[in-house]
């Protein structure tokens, strides 16, 4: 059987956990992979690009389990009263192929992203850095900032959206956690004055330029979480130049992150190469990092096992039957066969022609 969690269930979980229990958890089962980065078989994602969006498929595999999700990115879905992202994945055995989860991704999605970007700020960012300009209010952004505030120590989050409502929802949902200052800001430039991280997490498939050189101050450190797919950007390609740039996996970052503007030589550093020691990540305090975020199947791979591990912790999930139950693993047709008749008994005839 295959175990099946629904968002329901995922939402329990983070209950239960506590939200900076849940990150915690979630950001440790993420580094725990980008360490063992050797054992993994990696690909970029497969994506199938509308006018109106994207779908995805991002599998990976450690030898041992495979896991792929399937997700969208459609900017104009709250118009019809759909998230811009959803998805749902599988972790499957590797020796049988048999799905072992299946699970609801598009709150975890949220989840890992976020703490994706806690992780790299926190080996990227700034000694003691507690300000951050959070650019873009949509539901990507209380994970992002919660995720900063518990894994980072965060402590004051100036906020701007180009659509107000964002900002008031953000500032609601946020109103009771602790030690958590949030300002409201006239525009980007005036919201990343001063700030130690700034975090762009925009949804609009456009090549933006949210964040332009002159907006960014010596030892910032960038989390530029909404560039992820050919087309669509938020950094200017002066803030680039100017900075040294991270990414999880190369060969897709270039494709889809915000270096597809940049020569196919222009330089970037791999996550997993800074926690092996294997590359410098920021080299001094005064100098400009930028995580170029895409979002790459090992961290659901990581998500997956940390869901899969919660629920049988917590007793929940169903058990559903996603493939066959057979008697003989030959015989897959006897799944049309009544059930109550076993192999070798006579079936009823047709009407009108003899048995």
């Amino acid at each position: 059987m295959t175990l099946l969690l629904t968002p329901r269930d995922v939402a329990h979980i983070v209950r239960t956990q506590g939200m900076a229990g849940a990150l915690q958890r979630l950001s440790r089962a993420i580094e725990a992979d980008f360490r063992r980065w050797g054992d993994f078989d990696k690909s970029a994602r497969m994506a199938s690009h509308s006018r109106d969006g994207v779908i995805e498929l991002m599998p990976i595999s450690d030898g041992v389990r495979y896991s792929f999700k399937y997700v969208n990115g459609h900017p104009g879905n709250t118009q019809v009263g759909l998230p811009t992202v959803m998805a749902f994945g599988v972790l499957a055995d590797v020796a049988t192929g048999r799905p072992e989860l299946l699970s609801e991704l598009t709150l975890t999605t949220a989840l890992r992203t976020a703490a994706t970007s806690a992780l790299a700020a926190r080996w990227l960012a700034r000694r003691g850095s507690r300000t951050m300009a959070l650019i873009g209010n949509g539901a990507q952004a209380e994970f992002q900032a919660l995720a900063f505030h518990y894994l980072l120590g965060i402590d004051e989050i100036r906020l701007f959206d180009i659509d107000p409502d964002a900002t008031d929802k953000l500032q609601h949902n946020l109103r009771a956690v602790r030690g958590l200052r949030l300002q409201c800001s006239t525009g980007t430039a005036s919201a990343v004055h001063g700030v130690d991280i700034v975090t762009t997490v925009t949804a609009d498939k456009t090549r933006a330029a949210i964040l332009t050189a002159e907006m960014i101050a010596p030892g910032m450190h960038i989390n530029a979480v909404g560039g992820d797919c050919p087309g669509k950007t938020e950094l200017h390609p002066d803030v680039l130049r100017m900075a040294r740039v991270f990414v999880e996996y190369e060969p897709q970052t270039r494709v889809e992150g915000d270096i597809q503007q940049m020569p196919p030589d222009f330089a970037v550093t791999e996550l997993w190469q800074v926690m092996h020691r294997r590359s410098a990540g920021r080299e001094h305090a005064d100098q400009v990092t930028v995580f170029d975020s895409v979002g790459f199947a090992l961290e659901d791979f990581s998500a997956l096992r940390w869901l899969r591990d919660s629920a049988l912790e917590l007793g929940l999930g169903a058990a559903t039957g996603l493939v066959p139950e057979l008697r003989d693993p030959k015989d897959l047709f006897a799944l049309l066969q009544p059930a109550a008749t076993p192999r070798g008994t006579p079936t009823t005839a047709h009407a009108g022609v003899p048995a």
